[in-house]
């Protein structure tokens, strides 16, 4: 079968081509046969994949296409969707990954043979490795919301788990019988089945709001009636149902493409590469869990043999867990395509049993008679609607009922309801839960009771909100309680670093768990200043009960910031004497007779239209989270630290000798680009110069564009802006000998004005240290 359902936009197109946009503009503007849009807007239109890729090939314009890029464009440009597109590849590389043969005879043939025998094939590994679904009487009772379990029962009539030879009308008859659907919104459409969680292995607890069901009560018989897209009365419905035919039909190109994308780099890998991608090209619609952090939790929560994440997100946390023999997996998400994802994710990352739910978890809780061995979460900040006025009888409630601005308090006990006896919870929490007013009651039965162990506040820029140092919050189902419990406290925002890069996760990692095992062993931690301590409890049961550990921790030893501040002083030292070395010669005021008068002048335009360099303006992220330059870090000579949004646009990666001019602010500045900076993404307000090195000498180029007087003929005044006209400005006609020479004493003043931000930073940095030092008494003033 062609693949004429996949659609692809003229970004897409440039890239098969290995051309820029504006090269695909052309091609629609001079070329009659050029393929018609099939879809999209009349600014962005989408054109089908199959056409174009003909097109290109009869112009010899086809480039040679990375197999990675094909598939990704069958993925984003699927009718259904990218992802419900990445559901079916991920239940076509998990059939791969478990019956490499049973695959290989169902895509031997046609497409539509394919599409007839998949979903027998499909269910015979979805079923073992998510669960069978069972009747009403076996499940976790009635639920609200949309609750969604990831066993895939096949209702259509005459499947048989592992079965491979599903007809072609038999396909078609299972779209239209009990079976469940993933729509092109992601969203589940859920049929009439009769499908609950599977019991686990571990005790449970009936939960007085989600009532079970009775369990005198027989199973239900399965419903083979049509009924497409009509929700269940009262049952779970599966997360990863089995695909039918007729959705599989338009997806057989994609499915091909994915096996061949498997064989080269692996099922998992695969997979992620393609949820990866995904989630960059719609960053604002995700709250991602950085995977340095979720490795983090997953080792503060310790080995564990079922796990529980009730915010799964993209199942970050619980691929974080170190697999064991027998291990259970359950997740839940209110989004059911997270739901979806996370399931395939995890059941392809590790032979372990997996069970992902879709539903309001405090709501519509799908696990309420589970005791898990740890419970990781990420849970939503300052949600309001999280189910306060239903929710006010809850049983989970055991350490008070939360106000309506604590949701982050509902979710830590739900994840302390959910563990067995002794039990590990780790969750993200943002720093205001550890001390809001109206939090104090809970936070202060949490800490009579020994639930809350430690506290630890993570640097600014660990997670989403990049802007606020978040806390990590371990807790445990107490057996008993000490006679004199004491809480660990950890502040690790000495391991911010500058930019958006992240902290220094290897020393918050090392630092944290050092803190917490030799605190979890001995129920104490002697006290490491400015870093670690256990406090009392008494200490703690104030009228604020605030938890934060910068306002109980005592500050570093005089001796340690003595040490700092000498080090500090030291790099001072050497600095200004680099800098004093660095100082440009005295200028020599006889002149040249050799010299001329007056240059002969050029401008950038000029040279651009006779091709001694090239310009690029920045402002697109692309596809690749690509750290961006900024028109700041250029002015600070610093490295990149910015981000741009996703975009289908090309962006501008800087290379090693290219010139960077930022256009907005009446500044004349100009940065070569350096190891430093080199293969970044160009951001907004800066124009790129890619000089010919054969023409022009970068430094040269660099220095003559930060002359005052250059760049005040070539700026343009509006009542709050100034704006520079790169083309505009003036350069010298020298010969290539001559620039080099000018270029090399521009770039010696480079080196030292270099020299002197960094002395600028020590020095403030040694006097800001010396305020502490002095005010906190770590310093005397002798």
């Amino acid at each position: 079968m062609q693949d004429n359902a996949t659609e692809v936009t003229a970004a897409g197109i440039a890239r098969l081509a290995g051309v820029g946009r504006a090269a695909v503009s052309n091609w629609r503007r001079r070329h009659a046969d050029f393929p018609k849009p099939v879809g999209g807007t009349e600014t962005s239109p989408s054109f089908a994949l199959a056409d174009v890729e003909s097109w290109l090939r009869d112009q010899g314009k086809l480039a040679e296409v990375p197999l990675r890029e094909r598939v990704w464009q069958q993925l984003v440009g699927h009718p259904e969707g990218p992802v419900t597109a990445l559901v079916y590849a991920g239940c076509a590389l998990l059939l791969i990954q478990e019956r490499p043969t049973v695959w290989l005879d169902a895509s031997a043939g046609s497409d539509e043979r394919m599409a007839a025998m998949l979903p027998g094939a499909l269910e015979g590994v979805i079923v073992p490795r998510f669960g069978a679904a069972r009747g009403r009487g076996h499940g976790h009772g009635v639920h609200r919301g949309r609750v969604v379990d990831a066993a895939a029962a096949v209702n259509s009539p005459g499947s048989t788990s592992g079965s491979v030879n599903t007809s072609a009308a038999e396909s078609a008859a299972a779209a239209t019988s009990g079976t469940s659907a993933v729509n092109s919104a992601g969203a589940v459409n859920t049929a009439n089945t009769a499908n609950t969680q599977a019991a686990p292995s571990t005790p449970r607890t009936p939960n007085a709001v989600n009532t079970p069901a009775d369990p005198k009560t027989p199973p239900a018989p399965v419903n083979t009636a049509p009924a497409v897209n009509t929700p269940p009365a009262a049952n779970n419905t599966p997360a990863v149902p089995t695909p039918t035919g007729p959705q599989l039909l338009p997806t057989a190109p994609l499915l091909r493409g994915v096996a061949d994308l498997a064989a080269e780099l692996g099922t998992r890998e695969t997979f992620e590469f393609l949820l990866g991608r995904h989630l960059d090209a719609n960053p604002r619609q995700y709250t991602l869990t950085p995977p340095e952090l979720a490795r983090l939790m997953a080792e503060l929560a310790g080995p564990a043999g079922t796990v529980l994440d009730p915010a799964c997100g993209t199942g970050t946390l619980l691929g974080a867990v170190t697999p064991r023999p027998d291990q259970q997996l359950y997740a839940q998400d209110d989004a059911p395509d997270l739901a979806a994802l996370t399931a395939l994710r995890l059941a392809l990352h590790a032979q372990v049993t997996v069970r992902a739910t879709a539903g309001d978890t405090l709501r519509a809780d799908a696990y309420p008679e589970l005791r898990a061995d740890v419970v990781l979460c990420h849970p939503p900040f300052n949600e309001r609607n999280w189910g306060h006025d239903e929710l006010a009888y809850d049983p989970r409630w055991e350490y008070g009922f939360p106000a309506r601005n604590e949701s982050e308090l509902a979710w830590v006990q739900h994840a302390l309801a959910r563990l067995a006896d002794a039990g590990t919870a780790v969750l993200l929490m943002p720093p205001a839960a550890a001390s809001r007013r109206s939090g104090r009651r809970i936070r202060a039965d949490l800490l009579r009771r020994g639930a809350l162990k430690a506290v630890v506040a993570l640097p600014i820029g660990a997670a989403p909100p990049y802007n606020i140092p978040l806390h990590l919050w371990v807790l445990r189902r107490p057996e008993r309680v000490l006679g004199q419990p004491e809480v660990l406290l950890v502040d690790t925002g000495r391991f911010a670093t500058e930019g958006r890069g992240g902290p220094d996760w290897q020393a918050v990692r090392g630092a944290v768990l050092d803190a917490w095992r030799a605190f979890d062993r001995a129920g104490r931690l002697a006290d490491e200043p400015g870093l670690a301590r256990s406090v009392p409890v008494i200490e703690l049961l104030d009228d604020d009960v605030d938890l934060a550990p910068a306002r109980h921790l005592p500050p570093a030893t005089a001796a340690d910031g003595a040490d700092e501040l000498t080090a500090v002083r030291e790099r001072l030292g050497e600095t200004l004497r680099l800098t004093a070395d660095l100082t440009p010669p005295p200028v020599d005021h006889t002149s040249d007779p050799d010299r001329p008068t007056r240059w002969p002048l050029t401008t950038i335009g000029e040279l651009a239209r006779g091709g001694a360099l090239v310009m690029r303006t920045g402002g697109n992220g692309g596809h690749a989270r690509v750290p961006v330059l900024t028109d700041h870090d250029v002015l600070a000579g610093t490295a990149p630290s910015g981000l741009l949004p996703e975009s289908d646009e090309e962006a501008v990666l800087t290379e090693e000798g290219d010139v960077v001019v930022p256009v907005l602010g009446g500044g004349s500045m100009a940065r070569v680009i350096d190891d430093m900076t080199v293969g970044a993404v160009l951001g907004r307000s800066l124009v790129l110069l890619r000089p010919d090195p054969a023409a022009l000498d970068p430094w040269f180029l660099a220095g003559f564009l930060r002359g005052t007087a250059n760049n005040r003929q070539a700026s343009s005044y509006a009542s709050t802006a100034t704006r520079l006209d790169v083309r505009r400005l003036q350069l010298p006609r020298l010969s290539l000998d001559e620039q080099r020479r000018y270029g090399a004493r521009f770039r010696a003043l480079e080196d030292f004005e270099r020299a002197l931000r960094q002395a600028g930073r020590l020095g403030e940095q040694l006097v800001r240290g010396m305020y502490d030092g002095l005010t906190d008494g770590t310093v005397m003033p002798e």
